[in-house]
């Protein structure tokens, strides 16, 4: 009785916590984006400084997916399939963008390609500005999103061995073929959760962003960023109407995830 007890309390201390840490916050901004009907919030949507942020938005998600997905799987193909000198620090590095804050990473680059740095002189000079436009808005979500395919698929890697590619080899396929019909496919669920934790890091990026940016509106800022401006601005329901979008964005991403991941397990079991 005494553990069934202990059982129930540690299950309802977990969903208090759960409730007041996860659940709590998105209800609050959903009812403030609401507080004044959904005629407001649909026209502090349409307005064309957010119109532009949301496409920013989805444009660099997209632009960050593609190349942190197609560099992620080589990392993690041959970080799990090769051993090679400074092959610990080339993990360690891969992991950096986890562990330092986005601002350094956001000053990184401002330092490299901004006004007094070493390359954003020449380029501001030949007509191609990097900082404080969106290539700026875009490495920056590089560099914070870059890990998450990586560190996803390198443990199924080495769950999957090697021993279907060099099966693959030896039938004479050659590299790219076996990694696109024999790696991928085998590390297709590690695969897609990596990829939706990239979308859902690159949507809800600020730290970085708002270093690289220079808070253009219309031109420069991302959803995250139009929202700290609306707040800035007392536009409470207009800001709040944007962050309850960017959350639904977001939930989506995270269901999405966890739709595979199950159908993934479902696999597993079934095999």
């Amino acid at each position: 009785m005494t553990d069934r007890a202990g059982r129930w309390a540690f299950a309802a201390l977990v969903w208090a916590l759960v409730g007041i840490m996860v659940l709590l916050p998105p209800v609050m901004v959903f009812a403030a984006a609401l507080s004044h009907g959904l005629r407001p919030a649909w026209d502090a949507l349409c307005d064309p400084d957010a119109l532009s942020a949301i496409r920013l938005t989805m444009v660099i998600t997209a632009l960050a997916v593609a190349i942190n997905s197609f560099f992620g799987v080589m990392a993690a193909w041959t970080l799990a399939r090769f051993s090679f000198p400074g092959r610990g620090l080339v993990i360690v590095l891969v992991e950096l963008p986890l562990s330092v804050s986005p601002v350094v990473g956001g000053l990184v680059w401002l330092l490299v390609f901004g006004t007094q740095g070493w390359w954003g002189a020449a380029l501001e000079r030949w007509g191609y500005p990097v900082m404080f436009a969106p290539p700026g808005i875009l490495l920056a979500t590089l560099f914070v999103t870059f890990p998450y395919v990586t560190r996803t698929m390198m443990p199924m890697l080495r769950h999957m061995g090697r021993a279907q590619e060099e099966a693959a080899m030896t039938l004479g396929a050659g590299m790219w073929r076996v990694l696109w019909h024999v790696t991928l496919p085998g590390a297709r669920a590690a695969l897609v959760s990596g990829v939706l934790m990239t979308t859902a890091r690159a949507m809800g990026e600020f730290g970085a962003v708002s270093v690289v940016s220079g808070h253009i509106p219309g031109l420069t800022e991302t959803m995250p960023l139009h929202i700290e401006t609306l707040y800035n601005g007392y536009q409470t329901v207009a800001a709040f109407a944007m962050a309850a979008l960017l959350a639904l964005m977001a939930m989506a991403v995270v269901a999405v995830r966890g739709l595979v991941e199950r159908a993934a397990v479902s696999m597993g079991d079934a095999a």
